[in-house]
């Protein structure tokens, strides 16, 4: 496949600074949902999952160390040529999720076993939510369906955003401007 290369310009949602991906870039993407990419960003090597904006595109966080490193400026343009990759990374997990894994064996024992994809799927279903209790829920729902053999999360819309922080009902909310 051949790079997809484009322009963006840094949007700030509440402490977030995102890159959203021309519909045009998107949709020359192998999915709707999450997609792991390969590329350079204002010619700095990365790789990055992106994550769906709930609307048919997708986005991506710029962290401080992003930032810094691919000389990301608010309000300047930035320069992406990116290709799908399929050696996802593993992903980050929170203590309140090890430790609920540590507790059963038998969740932990289909955990390792599952794809690194398969685990993003997990966390991003878990997280998914601003309330706590709706989080513990969730947990506890994943090692009941771990145990039970289950690889990934039932009736879970790929296709949504799902950073509670820069999300409302599936959707990344519209930000208002590059002001960061």
């Amino acid at each position: 496949m051949q790079a997809i290369c484009f322009e963006t310009t840094p949007l700030i949602l509440g402490d977030w600074t995102i890159l959203r991906l021309p519909e045009s870039a998107s949709a020359k993407l192998p999915s709707r949902g999450m997609v792991l990419v390969e590329g350079t960003i204002n010619g700095f090597p990365a790789k990055i999952v992106l994550e769906p904006d709930g609307k048919g595109s997708h986005w991506f966080r710029a962290d401080s160390g992003l930032r810094e490193a691919a000389n990301i400026l608010a309000g300047n343009p930035v320069t992406v040529a990116v290709e799908p990759s399929k050696a996802w990374p593993e992903p980050e997990v929170p203590a309140d999720i090890n430790n609920a894994l540590a507790s059963d064996p038998q969740a932990n024992a289909l955990w390792v076993q599952i794809t690194p994809m398969a685990r993003w799927d997990w966390l991003r279903w878990i997280r998914a939510t601003n309330n706590p209790e709706t989080r513990s829920r969730r947990i506890e729902v994943a090692l009941s369906k771990l145990t039970a053999g289950e690889r990934r999360p039932c009736c879970f819309n790929r296709n949504q955003c799902t950073e509670p922080e820069v999300s409302k009902n599936g959707v990344l909310i519209e930000p208002a401007s590059a002001t960061k």
